[in-house]
């Protein structure tokens, strides 16, 4: 398994819409461990494949508490079907916007219907993290960051720490 590159915003690479794939392979589960890999060197609990640059709705996660045995999740052609009227606010973090947290609303509840690691359809009905973590690892399907949620000046003060800290790593 490799350790691929992470793209970090304001890359335009993470504005894409990801495009479904036509099933589930060798190739693809490749690309999937290799998300996995990436995901848990950096370390995170949700990666999309347009992060690694790999325009395919393809999503790994895991949430489980660094104390437990590690609970793997493959989402591949990941569609929400349904959502919750009620709604929750969590602090997130995003790999592809690194140091930066913020409190996001979303859905409390949601189900999804995926395509698992051997290409099997899957129906998930998630809530808590899990259901926080699939909503926004499918907002990078679409081309949308968590930062897109929050106000005007909040996004450009993100932003612009953002493209600092690159120039910076840059001159090193």
């Amino acid at each position: 398994m490799a350790i691929l590159r992470i793209i970090e915003a304001p890359d335009p690479e993470l504005r894409k819409i990801s495009k479904p794939v036509d099933g589930v392979d060798d190739e693809l589960r490749a690309l999937m461990d290799d998300m996995l890999a990436t995901m848990y060197d950096a370390p995170g609990i949700g990666l999309a494949a347009i992060q690694v640059g790999v325009e395919k709705r393809v999503i790994v996660m895991d949430i489980s508490d660094d104390d437990d045995k590690p609970l793997p999740r493959y989402f591949v052609n990941p569609e929400i079907t349904w959502t919750s009227e009620e709604m929750t606010t969590y602090k997130e973090g995003c790999l592809s916007v690194p140091e930066q947290y913020a409190d996001i609303e979303r859905h409390a509840q949601c189900k999804v219907k995926y395509l698992d690691y051997d290409g099997n359809e899957q129906v998930l009905e998630a809530d808590g993290l899990l259901s926080i973590c699939i909503q926004h690892e499918m907002d990078h399907l679409e081309g949308i960051l968590f930062i897109d949620h929050l106000s005007g000046l909040k996004r450009k003060m993100i932003v612009k720490k953002l493209t600092k800290a690159q120039k910076a790593r840059a001159t090193l």
